[in-house]
């Protein structure tokens, strides 16, 4: 029953990231479109605050779990290192094996021959949420009070990336309507991956705990490295987005440490 209660409070942590992807959609009902320049200080402030989440709600966690469990430093750092490794090549291979498209770096992946322009675009956006909605669940078996900092801070960068996928979908040639729809159901990957998350290492032996969490951080790790930062920079405005994201690894830090 307890379990069951940690996996219920990840789905719903999960919902409440879902919940501020559609809040960040709903001002392109009025707006058609944002200055690149806002965009990209948007998308590094969301690369910031994922960036903190790696470092304080998952890595430092992880560690702390391996040594309690036994471990020495050695034995934790390669753990959660290898670990690190695997989830990010994993989001790799999923990159790409699933086909999709990128909003100006076109299409990747799989055969696209058979599949919806549509739905390469909402691949894409759940390559990129998957990862957060599984760090989420791990996190809420480790602590439910990290766990929901972690859920707080992936919400709030959540709206300004709502709100960009929307607005990128219209830029794209879809209709307002359209592009909304497609913004909200982003987020619905995620209470999914976190319910999946938490479900898998309770389930499991403890030491997949800290090996849970540094997979969930080498796959949002890889998300930021290899989409949200190269996109910010691809304009030519890279000190907007790294203030950006400077600002969102403030913000998360500070609500990491003094909430948790």
């Amino acid at each position: 029953m307890v379990n069951d209660g940690i996996v219920l409070a990840a789905f719903l942590a999960g919902c409440i990231a879902a919940a501020a992807t559609m809040l960040g959609t709903l001002p392109a009902l009025f707006a058609r479109s944002l200055g690149r320049r806002l965009q990209d200080a948007m998308l590094g402030f969301g690369a910031g605050i994922m960036l903190a989440a790696v470092a304080f709600s998952l890595l430092l966690p992880a560690l702390g779990t391996a040594e309690r469990l036994g471990a020495g430093a050695w034995t934790s750092g390669l753990l959660v290192g290898i670990s690190l490794l695997v989830g990010g090549a994993a989001v790799m291979w999923l990159e790409r094996a699933l086909p999709h498209e990128h909003f100006i770096k076109g299409p990747e992946g799989g055969d696209r021959r058979r599949i919806a322009r549509t739905w390469l675009f909402v691949f894409a956006i759940y390559l990129h949420n998957l990862p957060e909605g599984l760090a989420i669940g791990v996190a809420y078996a480790a602590d439910a009070q990290q766990g929901l900092v972690l859920a707080t801070g992936i919400a709030i960068q959540d709206i300004p990336e709502g709100l960009v996928v929307a607005l990128a979908l219209l830029a794209a040639g879809y209709g307002r309507r359209h592009a909304i729809l497609i913004g909200v159901a982003s987020g619905l990957i995620e209470p999914v991956g976190a319910a999946l998350g938490a479900s898998v290492v309770i389930a499991a032996s403890p030491w997949l705990l800290p090996c849970g969490l540094g997979f969930a951080a080498g796959a949002m790790l890889f998300v930021v490295s290899h989409e949200i930062i190269p996109e910010s920079h691809r304009q030519g405005h890279e000190n907007f987005a790294t203030a950006g994201l400077m600002l969102g690894f403030v913000l998360m830090m500070v609500l990491d440490t003094a909430l948790a």
